[in-house]
Formats: C-alpha cells, sequence, structure tokens
C-alpha cells in the first residue's frame, strides 16, 4: 500500500489507523495528510489519524491539498515537513497522487532534478505530467 518514491519517502492511498502500526514498523518518523477533512464519508479523519500517530511516536502534519491545485503555500509547507522530519516520512491522500505531486514541486523548488523526480514517481506508480511545468520552472530558479 505504501510506495516508495525515495528511500526516505512514501506515497499512499487513504491510510487506516492500522496503517499507523505499519508505518510505524518502517521507521516512519512523519506522516503528512495532504487530504482535506470531509472530502469523502469513508475517509478516515485527519485528528484520529493523528491522534493515532501520537500514540506511536510519529510526528503528523496537514497540509491538504483540493483538486483545485496547488499554492505556493503548500509547497513551502510541505518542504519544510520534508526538510525536518527526524526520519522517514509517509504522505497520503485519496490515492496518492496529490501527495507525490506536492512532494515533487517540494523537491524541484529545493533544487531536485525534475527527470529524476519523474523518474522517482514513475517507478511508485504516479505520473508528474500534469505539474512538470511548474516542476521545470522551480528547478530553473534554482540554478
Amino acid at each position: 500500500m505504501f510506495r516508495k518514491l525515495t528511500n526516505d519517502v512514501y506515497a499512499s492511498p487513504q491510510i487506516s489507523l492500522d496503517d499507523v502500526a505499519q508505518a510505524k514498523a518502517l521507521g516512519i518518523a512523519l506522516i503528512v495528510n495532504n487530504r482535506p477533512e470531509g472530502e469523502s464519508e469513508d475517509q478516515t479523519e485527519g485528528a484520529a489519524i493523528a491522534a493515532a500517530a501520537a500514540e506511536a511516536g510519529i510526528d503528523y502534519v496537514a497540509i491538504p491539498v483540493t483538486h483545485a491545485g496547488f499554492a505556493e503555500g503548500q509547497v513551502l509547507a510541505m518542504a519544510d515537513a520534508l526538510s525536518g522530519a527526524k526520519g522517514p516520512v509517509l504522505a497520503y491522500c485519496r490515492s496518492g497522487t496529490r501527495s507525490t505531486l506536492l512532494w515533487a514541486l517540494a523537491q524541484a523548488q529545493a533544487g531536485g532534478d525534475p527527470e529524476t523526480l519523474a523518474q522517482q514517481a514513475a517507478q511508485a506508480g504516479y505520473d508528474v505530467g500534469p505539474i512538470r511545468q511548474v516542476m521545470d520552472m522551480l528547478a530553473a530558479g534554482n540554478r
């Protein structure tokens, strides 16, 4: 269920309370919730995931992304979350796509190579095509 983007970052569809224990066993240090509350009736509330994460000794942060797209504040918040993590990170949303795209934008903004990021996402089953131009622009701003 957790898809490996890098050795330290995983993306996932919506997680459950049981998945928090799996994350702990995997050594996850931070869970990033990229799903807005109330997006669907079947989603586990962020507060419940946060409580389970705290109980497991895992940090938690919510950076909700709607289907309207990404804003600079979300990219910066994800970059801060990734750089401040004390170990591997698990980011989730409904399918894992928004989490992967936000990760790719944050990495490109930090100077990551867009082609490498696209390959890492593809190996995990995600396509960064919809944001590739923005990734290129962000990466170019760091050269």
